[in-house]
């Protein structure tokens, strides 16, 4: 059976069998899957632009680590009906979302540590949007929602000013 976004099979769980899932892996079939090779090409796209000094790197690694980290907490206890972390990471805009959507200056976090934490917030919204909303895809739902905290997390990460208690 074949769906049109790869995402959508761990939405169909009592329609879909575990060996689909597992045959949409990023290791089976890896040169004919044409998204997993998009998302390697902005994984890069996104390396060069942290290299170059024009993104820096809280946002993405936050991001990426924290749909991985929700993707495997779900794998570890039920493997025959989530996906693995590494299908949603190369799955959907998961890449495009770390680096170039979620980087957005304007509406992202301003301190370091509320980048890590918009990252982290924004990761683990995409997972749970992906895993019991309604649509295969929620990195654009995540950002604006977190987006929506950023004051917030600016008010709270804020470095203490020397002197002051």
């Amino acid at each position: 059976m074949k769906y049109a976004v790869p995402l959508s099979l761990p939405a169909l769980q009592g329609k879909v069998g575990s060996d689909e899932i597992r045959s949409a892996s990023i290791f089976t079939s890896f040169a004919g899957q044409g998204w997993q090779w998009v998302s390697i090409a902005y994984l890069l796209g996104g390396c060069l632009l942290i290299a170059k000094k024009i993104i820096s790197w809280h946002i993405p690694v936050g991001l990426l680590s924290g749909l991985f980290i929700a993707s495997l907490i779900a794998y570890l206890f039920e493997p025959s009906i989530s996906p693995s972390p590494i299908f949603h990471l190369f799955s959907g805009g998961a890449m495009l979302g770390a680096f170039f959507i979620a980087t957005d200056p304007v509406t992202a976090a301003t301190t370091l540590k509320g980048r890590v934490i918009y990252g982290l917030l924004i990761g683990l919204l995409t997972y749970i949007i992906r895993t019991w909303g309604g649509y295969p895809e929620g990195i654009a739902f995540a950002v604006l929602l977190v987006n929506m905290t950023v004051p917030m997390i600016d008010q709270y990460t804020q470095p203490r000013v020397y002197g002051h208690k």
